[in-house]
């Protein structure tokens, strides 16, 4: 919780905008419009809750310059009030200081180079070889494999685990339960019976990635599984061998992405959205939730494929319609044939 109160005028020489009001005003923490007291500072970015403005209790708002006249209140204006609302709660709400050190409980491998500055809590295993970078936080119960490579300024949540080999890079956040490095799911059918087929890649993620708790993301089988700069990834995310996520993109909980597929930059996936392997999904995509994506998208835009909601007896009757699609649309073919017969029979009998 914060304890530290800011000026407006504060504010605005720490991320720019410009106040409208009492530059003097103090604020302490973030609220929203209907929960936000004196202390708070809130924030308006999308219209459609202007007529919450009246009723709020804050202290003060940032708003877009569109909106600047809406209130009364002490406001910040700025170009995008969500990103400014972002970063002042961040300066409100600090991650902990980092405890350089490492627990007495900890297994520390042989050869393991594990930055001074960097905190090792309680039953961490660290193995042989691994290399931990400066100000990166590992907290209780995570297991870090063989020969694996962690940047600076990380942070595990508990019961985070990296398999062998995985490369990581600065500022991850991965929260607990996060496995990254597993088998990818290779396997060959041999006279009736699978094969395990090794998987011998590994997992390379970029600077500022996040991992949701309890996502997964396969090692490669040959070649490695990639996540790029700033990815962020949600809650229960599956991501299978070899699949490589483009810079900046953004998925949503419980998206199921099959081997193989390589996503572009700035893309835009919806919770449990399900993407088929092998496919090439451009930059700049944007997939609505529990859609699936069954080929490739070669054209930046947004994409839906959910079918819509409706009434039990409704959906059974139009499923059962859609079986027939094909019947009706050869149906309708015939007919367009049979009624362009006499029209030419009429314009040959004409010449």
């Amino acid at each position: 919780m914060s304890t530290s109160t800011y000026r407006l005028a504060d504010l605005v020489a720490r991320f720019g905008g410009e106040v409208l009001g009492d530059a003097e005003t103090c604020v302490s923490q973030v609220g929203t419009l209907d929960s936000a007291d004196a202390r708070h500072i809130t924030f308006l970015a999308n219209r459609k809750y202007r007529t919450q403005l009246e009723a709020t209790a804050a202290a003060a708002i940032i708003v877009s310059r569109a909106d600047a006249d809406a209130t009364a209140l002490p406001r910040i204006v700025c170009d995008n009030p969500y990103a400014y609302f972002a970063r002042v709660s961040a300066l409100f709400n600090p991650q902990p200081e980092v405890v350089p050190g490492i627990h007495p409980s900890a297994v520390i491998g042989d050869g393991a180079a594990i930055s001074p500055s960097a905190q090792i809590g309680a039953n961490v295993v660290i193995g042989v070889a691994a290399r931990i970078g400066a100000n990166t936080v590992i907290m209780a119960g995570c297991i870090i494999g063989d020969g694996v490579s962690i940047g600076d300024d990380c942070r595990l949540y508990p019961r985070v685990v990296i398999y062998h080999d995985c490369v990581i890079g600065d500022r991850l956040v991965a929260h607990s339960g996060a496995v990254i490095g597993a088998d990818g799911f290779g396997l060959a059918w041999d006279a009736g019976r699978w094969l395990k087929i090794p998987q011998i890649g590994r997992v390379v993620i970029g600077d500022d990635v996040e991992i949701g708790a309890n996502t997964t993301i396969d090692r490669g089988a040959l070649d490695d599984t990639v996540i790029e700069n700033d990815v962020k990834l949600d809650n229960q995310i599956q991501i299978a061998h070899n699949v490589r996520v483009g810079a900046h993109t953004a998925i949503a909980g419980c998206v199921g992405i099959a081997g193989s597929t390589t996503i572009g930059k700035y893309c835009r996936i919806g919770g449990s959205a399900g993407i088929i392997g092998h496919l090439e999904i451009s930059d700049n995509v944007e997939i609505s939730a529990f859609s699936l994506v069954s080929k490739s998208i070669t054209e930046a835009g947004s994409y839906t494929g959910i079918f819509p909601l409706s009434r039990k007896e409704e959906w059974r009757k139009t499923a059962a319609q859609l079986r027939h699609l094909d019947e009706l649309a050869q149906r309708v073919k015939h007919l367009e044939n049979k009624l362009a017969a006499p029209q030419s029979q009429h314009h040959n009998e004409e010449k």
